[in-house]
C-alpha cells in the first residue's frame, strides 16, 4: 500500500510538471488556435467490422486542445454499444456520444476503463448519467480514494478550464474486476484481462475476438513517446510480450492511430522500455551520475517521435531511480 501511495504521489507531481510544460510545448501540427480547431470534434473512424475509434491529438493536455489527447473506441452489438475509455472531459464525451449516435441508435450499455488517468476518465460521468455500466480493475479504487486523485482534479479545474470545472467529478466503476473475465453483450464476447502493474496498477486490456481487435490502453503509445512515470516497466515489458500472442488484426492504443501492424507497434513500445531499463540500469549499477548517463546514451532510434523532448528525460530519470532502488 505504501508503494502504491508513493507511485500515485510521484505520478501526480509529474503530471503537474507535464501540465506546466504543455504551455511551452509547440502543439503538433501548428499553433494553439489551429490545434483547438483540429480538436473541435472527435471523429469516429471504422477500424473493424463493428468497431470505431476516435483519435486524440499527439500533444499534452491543455485548455487549448480541451484535453483531447487520448483515444476512445466503441463496438456496436445487436443489444447495445460497448465503449472503451471516455476521453478527457465531459464535453468530449458528449461529442463521442454524438458520434456513436451517428453510427447507431442503440444505447451505450457498458464503458470499460483501461486505467484511471485523467485523459481517459473525465468523460465517464456522461455515460454514467445515461445509465451505462462502468467496468474497471479494482486497483483503481486505491487511486480514486487517494489525495492524489483530488489534487489532480483540482489542478485540472484550473489548467483545463472551462472543459474541466466544478461540475466535473470522478466516477467509480459499477463493476470492479479482480481478474480475467468474459463479458457478453449482444452475442459478442469481450475478454477483459488485467495487465498491471504496468503503465498503472489497474491496467486492463480488452480482446474482442469477433472483431480481431485488441484494445490496449496506454500499454501502447503509437507514434509518440510513452509516458513512463513511476510505472513498473519490467512488468510492462512482460505484458507487451503477452499481447504479442494475440491474433489481433488491429490494435487500438490509448494514444496514436489504430495499428494494422500489431507486432511492430507493440515491439516499438517494448523496445523503448527495454532501452530505458538497460541504459539507466547500467548507469545505476555503476553509480554514474544521471546527467552524465543521459548525455552519453544513444537516443537516435526514438528522438524523432513526438513528445520526445518533453517526456524522454523524465522517463529516463524515473527509470534511473527505479533501477537504482532495484540494485540495492
Amino acid at each position: 500500500m505504501l508503494m502504491f501511495g508513493l507511485f500515485r504521489s510521484s505520478f501526480a507531481l509529474m503530471l503537474g510538471v507535464l501540465v506546466a510544460l504543455a504551455a511551452q510545448a509547440q502543439p503538433v501540427g501548428g499553433s494553439a488556435a489551429g490545434l483547438a480547431a483540429a480538436a473541435d470534434r472527435p471523429r469516429a473512424e471504422r477500424v473493424a467490422p463493428d468497431t470505431w475509434m476516435v483519435q486524440g491529438l499527439s500533444a499534452l493536455g491543455s485548455s487549448a486542445n480541451r484535453n483531447f489527447v487520448s483515444n476512445a473506441a466503441f463496438v456496436v452489438t445487436p443489444d447495445g454499444v460497448v465503449v472503451i475509455d471516455a476521453l478527457g472531459s465531459p464535453q468530449l464525451a458528449r461529442e463521442l456520444r454524438a458520434e456513436i449516435g451517428r453510427v447507431t441508435s442503440l444505447p451505450v450499455t457498458h464503458v470499460v476503463v483501461t486505467h484511471y488517468h485523467a485523459d481517459h476518465i473525465y468523460g465517464l460521468q456522461v455515460f454514467k448519467d445515461e445509465g451505462a455500466t462502468i467496468v474497471a480493475h479494482r486497483q483503481a479504487l486505491l487511486y480514486l480514494n487517494s489525495e492524489a486523485a483530488q489534487q489532480r482534479l483540482k489542478a485540472s479545474r484550473e489548467d483545463l478550464f472551462p472543459w474541466i470545472d466544478e461540475s466535473t467529478r470522478l466516477v467509480p466503476a459499477d463493476v470492479w474486476l479482480d481478474g480475467p473475465t468474459a463479458m457478453r453483450v449482444g452475442g459478442q464476447v469481450f475478454e477483459i484481462r488485467p495487465a498491471g502493474p504496468s503503465h498503472t496498477p489497474e491496467d486492463l486490456v480488452v480482446w474482442a475476438p469477433a472483431q480481431r481487435a485488441l484494445f490496449v490502453g496506454d500499454l501502447v503509445f503509437r507514434g509518440r513517446i510513452p509516458f513512463v512515470g513511476q510505472a513498473d516497466s519490467a512488468h510492462w515489458v512482460e505484458a507487451l510480450d503477452t499481447l504479442l500472442g494475440f491474433d489481433a488484426q488491429v490494435i487500438l492504443p490509448g494514444h496514436g492511430p489504430a495499428s494494422a501492424s500489431a507486432r511492430a507497434d507493440l515491439e516499438l513500445t517494448r523496445d523503448y522500455l527495454q532501452h530505458l531499463r538497460r541504459t539507466m540500469g547500467e548507469a545505476a549499477r555503476e553509480m554514474e551520475p544521471f546527467d552524465e548517463a543521459y548525455a552519453r546514451t544513444d537516443w537516435s532510434r526514438f528522438e524523432k517521435l513526438p513528445l520526445f523532448g518533453v517526456a524522454n528525460r523524465m522517463n529516463a530519470y524515473n527509470t534511473y531511480l527505479l533501477m537504482e532502488r532495484s540494485a540495492k
